[in-house]
């Protein structure tokens, strides 16, 4: 059998996570994959359904200079959709942060309505995009639909303690960078409405590493006219953990410094080569004096 049947003979089989009749959507989209040594993990069979089952909706996956087989992976998916599918192929592992803007920048080139990126170990399912397409439909105010993986009752969110309590450090970060009351900023699942301002915000790299999701934000809610009104976030009504994260103790502190810096540089007026390690005191300081205008 070959590669393109078996994609076939598979997807048959997973049909079923979609809807039997899919409502038409009015819009178009296409979801950025970042992909680093994903070859094992990469589900063919769900991404092919979910091509067969919507319209509207493409792919573009950024392999970030994988160092196995997830090029060629990525082409046999491309074969079985040449239309709907794209891949680019970066020639060094850039990082996720680099992989996903260059991503949202060519996908945004094509014109689509939407552009978005998902996580390639589909810890939220592919389905959740046409939720988030059908938000964006409906409320044209709407720039950023990003998922929550929120603990309430009927939705099944499966999440190690310490992925929760890194969660609510990184929420407590971007409610400083961003200026709004954001729950969850780091699941893999985010659609943006392609706009010049989109455009100008992926102009340059990010510098804040793995939390350049919180740098992203920062940058579209410093020019919106109405940030309350710009951002969703959609309670997930799924969302798994999956074995084989790329994300190290050490990337994640440095990204943490790095959003720090980006909080002390943008809203705190301090010179962007500020001492690192009097960041913390300093952000925290700002918090309570904020905190302390509020109560006033």
């Amino acid at each position: 059998m070959t590669d393109l049947a078996l994609i076939a003979a598979q997807g048959s089989n997973v049909v079923t996570l979609f809807h039997a009749a899919t409502p038409s959507l009015a819009v178009s989209a296409a979801v950025v994959v970042p992909c680093y040594n994903e070859a094992e993990r990469l589900n063919l069979p769900a991404f092919s359904a979910f091509l067969q089952e919507v319209q509207g909706i493409s792919f573009v996956f950024v392999n970030d200079g994988s160092r196995d087989a997830t090029l060629a992976v990525l082409e046999t998916l491309h074969a079985a959709h040449p239309d709907r599918v794209e891949v680019l192929s970066l020639s060094r592992n850039s990082g996720k942060a680099e992989a996903v803007r260059q991503g949202l920048a060519h996908a945004a080139a094509s014109g689509v309505d939407f552009v978005g990126y998902w996580d390639a170990d589909l810890a939220t399912p592919l389905d959740a995009i046409v939720d988030f397409l059908r938000l964006g439909q409906r409320y044209t105010e709407i720039e950023v639909v990003y998922g929550a993986r929120l603990q309430l009752l009927g939705h099944s969110i499966d999440r190690k303690l310490s992925r929760r309590i890194i969660s609510r450090i990184c929420a407590k970060l971007a409610r400083i960078a961003v200026g709004l009351p954001i729950g969850d900023t780091q699941c893999g699942a985010k659609l943006l409405r392609n706009t010049p301002r989109l455009h100008q915000a992926l102009a340059q790299p990010f510098s804040a590493g793995w939390l350049f999701d919180v740098e992203l934000f920062s940058r579209l809610a410093a020019t919106a006219a109405s940030r309350t009104g710009a951002f969703y976030e959609y309670p997930l009504a799924e969302w798994t953990e999956v074995p084989g994260s790329k994300i190290t103790g050490r990337a994640i502190r440095r990204a943490g410094f790095a959003m720090l810096r980006l909080i002390a540089e943008r809203h705190l007026g301090l010179p962007a080569r500020a001492m690192a390690a009097d960041l913390p005191q300093l952000v925290i300081a700002h918090g309570l004096a904020t905190v302390d205008q509020k109560a006033a």
